[in-house]
Order: C-alpha cells, then sequence, then structure tokens
C-alpha cells in the first residue's frame, strides 16, 4: 500500500476527490453560541452563517486532540500503509500542525512526518493532492513529504472580507489594523506570504474587491499553467464572478477548477461574504 495521506477538514477539497484519492480528513471542533460540532460532519457553512448574522455572537475553534490524529495514523498503519504524510493549515493559525506533530513523535517519525502548508482551504488543499498523486505514483515518505512542500511553494492565496471584525475577534490579526480599515470603512484583502494572514490590498466597494482579486491571480499566476479553487460565504456570485473573470484572463493556461463554500471554521474567522481564489502553479 502506498503512503497514507492526511488533512484536516479546512482544506475544503470537493468530496469527490478526498474519495478518489483515498485521502483522511481529520475534523477541527467549531463552537457556535455554545454548541460544539465537527467541521463537516456535524456543523456546516450555513451553521456558522447563521449564527454569525445573530445580534449575540460566540463563536471559537479549536484543534484535533494529538490522540485523535495518533488513532488515525496507527489505524492506517495498521491498515498497510507504508508510512503517513499529514499536511495541515498553517501554524499561524491553529494548532492543528503541532497536535499532528505530537502524535507522529508518538507513533514514530520514522513512519509519520507532517507538513505544515502555510495557509489554509485549498491553499492547503492542492499541497494535500500533490502528495496524494505522489504516493498513487510510489513515492516514499520523503517523496511524498517532498511533493507537499514543493506544492506549498508554487501555491498562493488571496481573499477578501467585507469586514475585519470576525479576523479581528478570532485573533487572526491585530486590532491596530482591525480599527483602520473601519475607520476608512475600507473592504480587505488579505494574503498569507509567511502563513499569517496579513493586509495585501484595500478597496472602497465588494466589486472592486473582486476586480482586484482577479488582478492579482493572474499576477501571482504568471506564465505558468496554473489551476484554481474559488471559495465563498454565502456569496456564490461572488465566487461565479470570480471564476467567469479568471476563466477568461487565463485562457489556455487554466486547467483543473474548483468552487467551494469555505466550511465552518473559516466562516468563524473571515464571516459572510468572504471571497478566495487559491492559484496552484504546475510544475
Amino acid at each position: 500500500m502506498p503512503v497514507a495521506v492526511v488533512t484536516d477538514s479546512t482544506a475544503y477539497l470537493p468530496p469527490a476527490l478526498v474519495r478518489a484519492h483515498r485521502l483522511t480528513v481529520v475534523p477541527l471542533t467549531v463552537v457556535l453560541n455554545g454548541a460544539e460540532g465537527l467541521e463537516g460532519v456535524e456543523t456546516f457553512p450555513e451553521d456558522a452563517t447563521r449564527v454569525l448574522s445573530g445580534r449575540r455572537v460566540t463563536v471559537s475553534t479549536s484543534r484535533p486532540a494529538p490522540e485523535q490524529f495518533a488513532q488515525v495514523y496507527r489505524q492506517l498503519l495498521a491498515g498497510g500503509a507504508d508510512g503517513v504524510v499529514s499536511v495541515h493549515l498553517s501554524a499561524e493559525l491553529s494548532g492543528t500542525v503541532e497536535a499532528a506533530r505530537l502524535a507522529a513523535a508518538e507513533v514514530g517519525d520514522d513512519l509519520v512526518t507532517v507538513v505544515d502548508s502555510r495557509s489554509t482551504g485549498m491553499g492547503l488543499g492542492f499541497p494535500v493532492l500533490a502528495a496524494a498523486a505522489a504516493a498513487a505514483g510510489g513515492a516514499d515518505l520523503s517523496g511524498v513529504r517532498q511533493a507537499a512542500l514543493d506544492a506549498v511553494d508554487r501555491t498562493t492565496i488571496f481573499f477578501y472580507v467585507d469586514t475585519l471584525e470576525f479576523l479581528r475577534r478570532g485573533g487572526r490579526i491585530n486590532a491596530a489594523e482591525a480599527l483602520l480599515g473601519t475607520a476608512l470603512s475600507v473592504k480587505p484583502i488579505m494574503h498569507m506570504p509567511d502563513g499569517a494572514i496579513v493586509v495585501r490590498d484595500k478597496v472602497r466597494t465588494a466589486s472592486r474587491g473582486v476586480a482586484r482579486l482577479v488582478d492579482l491571480a493572474v499576477e501571482a499566476a504568471g506564465d505558468a499553467e496554473v489551476d484554481l479553487a474559488v471559495h465563498h460565504l454565502a456569496a456564490p456570485q461572488r465566487a461565479e464572478q470570480l471564476l467567469a473573470a479568471l476563466t477568461e484572463r487565463l485562457g489556455d493556461r487554466l486547467h483543473d477548477t474548483y468552487v467551494t463554500e469555505a466550511g465552518a471554521v473559516v466562516a468563524a474567522h473571515a464571516g459572510p461574504g468572504l471571497a478566495c481564489v487559491v492559484v496552484h502553479r504546475r510544475p
């Protein structure tokens, strides 16, 4: 059996890809106004949207426990896997990578290796798919890990939010940045150059935000052939606009495209109206 690939629920991979690549997805936990649920299993995007639209909002998220990862790793190895490569959302955003590494040390670092994608959404998903492709091709543990790391370096994420308030509440950006955005009534565009969320640009309207996302994505693509992912939260029309504009701009260089709604974990920190584009430059 090839090397098994594990990720977490914030990759927001289409279910068909999870099945086709035999991926194992470990869910994070979301607490919405006191109601706790596993992302993608018990708690879904519409649950987060409903709660975030209310007047009284208490939202938190938590990583899987190391014991959860250790159990998954042992099951895969007992099932015949030669090893496990576990690829997760940025350590700057969550303790998920740390929990996975603790579990890997317990199970055996010679059998399990952990990769920090320095991103989330399909910024995580594309490295996971690269690892799965390498595993299917017969690569060993080191080769599968390197495939994921190479894909991390070729993947760029940009996203637009209607307000910085949700990111501020969750501690994902500092209060000064959030206050500046509110005071100027600007719409921020974010990116993750080193795994942390940073304001990239500010625009005045949502339509300009979508247009700027397109420009940034085309710039990130350069001359390469690319795959694209578009995420949204309660904003399907924005996602359609993004994909249509990018399809026109990138032409024949555009290969695989994915459109999914962001899950409850990202929803809790980004808020309704999120629009995100992830560019994966093919090797």
